[in-house]
């Protein structure tokens, strides 16, 4: 009897430290590690875009973030003028820059006021890019463009055609070298797979015209 009692007191002992010692795992990440699995998260949560390569413009907004220093962290809009406000550093460049560039220069920046600053920069709302839907949609109106966006995604924003659109004869209207140019679109060769070429990649400034 006084050995099953103390197996089960060793069993109970073994079975309290497992959990702790796998809390003590976790918390002995370096900080650094730690950064990185958080801004990972909180870029797979609220980033607008994926793309590496974008480039932020006016009316963006912004979410940066620096590690441990919530009182410089913010949620800003880009101004007209390209530029955000951040605590410390007031004015910061952001127009014309990817998000990583704009964390590098924010973070060489900071160094005059916080030591080893982890900074991370994730566009929330893409403003700045917009292509325009008129005509025989159910929601007309200027739509953000999404990097990669065709004109058969651009169409979908819209919320669909009405009773009366005449599918085969959409176009999009672009300015290219002070012209405007105009590239037709027939909706259901394009669905069919008749004329995949026509479903061209939108730029910004794009109208789609469903007559």
């Amino acid at each position: 009897m006084f050995r099953r009692l103390q197996m089960w007191m060793i069993l109970s002992l073994i079975a309290a430290a497992v959990p702790v010692q796998a809390q003590q795992a976790a918390s002995d990440k370096p900080p650094a590690a730690q950064a990185a699995a958080a801004d990972s998260n909180a870029a797979a949560q609220k980033a607008a875009t994926q793309d590496p390569n974008y480039i932020i413009g006016a009316q963006d907004v912004l979410d940066v973030s620096v590690w441990k220093e919530q009182d410089v962290s913010r949620v800003v809009p880009v101004r007209p003028d390209g530029k955000i406000s951040l605590p410390l550093l007031n004015d910061v460049q952001a127009a014309g820059l990817t998000p990583s560039q704009l964390a590098a220069q924010i973070t060489v920046a900071l160094k005059k006021y916080v030591t080893s600053p982890q900074v991370t920069v994730i566009v929330t709302t893409i403003n700045s890019q917009r292509i325009y839907i008129i005509g025989e949609v159910a929601r007309p109106g200027a739509f953000p463009m999404l990097p990669g966006m065709n004109v058969l995604q651009g169409l979908s924003s819209a919320g669909g055609f009405t009773q009366f659109a005449k599918t085969k004869g959409i176009y999009v209207l672009r300015m290219e070298d002070g012209k405007q140019q105009k590239y037709p679109v027939n909706y259901k060769e394009v669905v069919s797979g008749k004329h995949p070429e026509q479903d061209i990649l939108l730029k910004a400034g794009d109208t789609i015209v469903v007559p």
